[in-house]
């Protein structure tokens, strides 16, 4: 003999026949909290945060990448056009 139950309901409903705490709102407050981190730790490793903090630790190499630029191929023909 062989029964099959199936039972048709929503999670929180599944939670509160179980008696499980609602963790829902803090889920929600936690969730908040990471997406805050997260944003400003991508605001810190942008490329020009990286590029400032670089180029605070070694001045002169602000200048190697400019020349650096210059340099490039297509670069100094346009300026000289200009």
């Amino acid at each position: 003999m062989k029964i099959t139950v199936e039972v048709d309901c929503t999670p929180i409903e599944a939670r509160k026949f179980l008696g499980l705490p609602d963790v829902e709102p803090l889920q929600a407050s936690m969730m908040a909290k990471l997406e805050e981190r997260i944003s400003e730790e991508m605001n810190r490793f942008s490329p020009e945060a990286l590029m400032k903090s670089w180029f605070s630790l070694f001045p002169q190499n602000a200048e190697w990448v400019q020349k650096m630029f210059e340099n490039v191929p297509g670069a100094t023909s346009k300026r000289s056009e200009q």
